[in-house]
């Protein structure tokens, strides 16, 4: 990714932050704790419940220097680090085909987060790989033609980003549009001819291959969302207007559902919708594979934007395949929708992980304060339908815990993804400190960010195209390359023959 882009946002951060701390640390300790039951109630003492609001919109703030029961900085062991260049970045895969289903969360993940299971643990970091995978393949270089598109056609995808080994591949390409402004979502080219200019690419459909079905007890479809690159302006957009979803009081963010149902006959790539091009492609592999006797499960990924497009996406899902087991595994993801909204989803059987971490202010967005607490004044209010609130289960990680990790404030790297997978490879519990055994890749941390502590000589956001994407021609001069055809996106065409719409993503 280039540099450029990631300081951008850095300073859109620090502009748009600095008036909203005061009310991130209002809202610090809102969350739910690890493991907690979404299906519990608070207690019914009126008196109780004020008093506890009262105290955390009054007492809660946001902390990044106190200190922890963890490993610390002093710790750091350089020579200990230097000898993991020589050994496997990842975890050995287990099987777990006989404990699939509570890996899935059909117990809500209880008894499994803290402390974590290993086995779980590597099943979030793969799909966390997957929302990862979004970023890394995505065009985000203004002067390129294909701005906002995927550098790589689907059959590529994995093999170009080291994933080939996941037991997984790439069916689908999703894009989508929006049908009101967003900034800092859509990402454009500065040309005047360029492959779209009310299009990106959003994420993609893929399947387990056979060796991995077996390993992990059943044939799983993953959606992952691309989100966006750092907290920004858009956020504050966001916290405006519900908008009803399904058939009853259910609402969810506008802009959010504007993203995954906008669609115009004008464009070149969302002819359909993300949502109809996502459930198509949905329907046509729940069919394939049930009709071969074999058991499906539905896992929807992504982190930030993408979380909640994720869970957007599930509750569409569990609409249209009641009794497919469905989950979303999401990193960094804001607020999605009402209180009926999240009730709907628990009814429907859908389950979600919500991975956050405590400096983190997005998780706390939109809603500061009209969110899941005022639920304590139920009884004086009834059920809220304007207010927003936290669906699922919640893993919540610190920053703090980790020895690698510069500390002080850094709301950029506390938002990045690769940061939550170090975090998540190096979590046992919240009683103990950042795993020795950990065998993520510490480097990945700074792809994008400077949250690594100096001594490790990672340079801060290292991960871009060789020589910023140019090439030297045969004449020596350097130039921006041709993209290979087969990487081009191609778009959507109309068949005249069946009246409807034939999808003709990258050839």
């Amino acid at each position: 990714m280039a540099t450029g882009n990631v300081i951008h946002h850095h300073h859109h951060i620090a502009a748009v932050c600095k008036n909203r701390l005061p009310a991130a640390a209002a809202a610090h300790q809102q969350a739910t704790t690890i493991g907690k039951n979404p299906h519990q109630k608070p207690p019914s003492n009126r008196a109780i419940k004020l008093a506890e609001s009262l105290s955390n919109m009054l007492h809660i703030h946001l902390d990044t220097t106190t200190a922890h029961k963890t490993l610390n900085r002093s710790n750091l062991n350089l020579s200990t680090v230097h000898e993991k260049h020589d050994t496997p970045a990842t975890s050995p895969k287990e099987d777990i085909s006989d404990k699939w289903r509570e890996f899935h969360g059909s117990s809500d993940w209880q008894n499994l987060l803290d402390p974590l299971h290993p086995r779980l643990r590597r099943e979030i970091v793969k799909y966390g790989e997957f929302a990862q995978a979004t970023y890394d393949a995505f065009d985000f270089d203004p002067f390129s033609e294909y701005c906002g598109s995927c550098k790589y056609n689907r059959r590529k995808l994995f093999e170009k980003l080291g994933l080939t080994e996941s037991g997984y591949n790439v069916t689908k390409y999703v894009h989508a549009m929006s049908h009101i402004d967003l900034p800092q979502w859509l990402e454009k080219s500065h040309l005047v001819e360029t492959w779209s200019k009310d299009s990106n690419w959003m994420g993609f459909v893929a399947v387990s291959d056979d060796h991995e079905s077996r390993r992990i007890g059943r044939r799983d479809i993953v959606v992952s969302w691309r989100g966006t690159v750092a907290p920004s302006e858009w956020y504050d957009n966001m916290q405006r207007k519900l908008e009803p979803i399904g058939q009853g009081d259910a609402r969810v963010e506008h802009g959010f559902l504007s993203i995954y149902t906008s669609k115009s006959c004008t464009t070149r790539y969302n002819k359909t919708s993300a949502s109809e091009q996502v459930m198509a492609e949905i329907k046509k592999l729940v069919k394939l594979y049930e009709n071969n006797g074999e058991q499906v499960s539905l896992t929807i990924t992504g982190h930030s934007l993408g979380g909640a497009l994720a869970l957007i996406n599930a509750y569409e899902s569990a609409k249209n395949f009641p009794g497919l087991p469905i989950s979303v595994v999401s990193f960094a993801a804001p607020r999605v929708g009402n209180i009926a909204f999240r009730d709907e989803l628990y009814q429907m059987g859908v389950k979600t992980l919500r991975v956050t971490s405590k400096q983190d202010v997005v998780p706390r967005m939109p809603g500061f304060v009209l969110n899941e607490s005022l639920q304590r004044f139920d009884d004086i209010t009834g059920t809220l339908e304007w207010v927003y609130t936290h669906v699922g289960v919640e893993l919540k990680l610190d920053v703090r815990s980790s020895p690698y990790l510069k500390k002080g404030l850094n709301l950029v790297g506390f938002h990045m993804l690769e940061t939550y997978l170090h975090l998540v490879d190096g979590f046992h519990s919240s009683e103990s400190g950042f795993r020795v055994e950990a065998r993520r890749d510490v480097a990945l941390v700074n792809k994008e960010c400077d949250m690594l502590v100096d001594e490790l000589r990672i340079p801060h956001s290292w991960y871009q195209s060789a020589n910023k994407g140019l090439i030297r021609n045969h004449h020596g001069r350097w130039v921006k390359p041709v993209r290979d055809p087969e990487d081009i996106p191609s778009p959507t065409a109309v068949d005249s023959r069946a009246g409807g719409v034939v999808e003709m993503e990258y050839v």
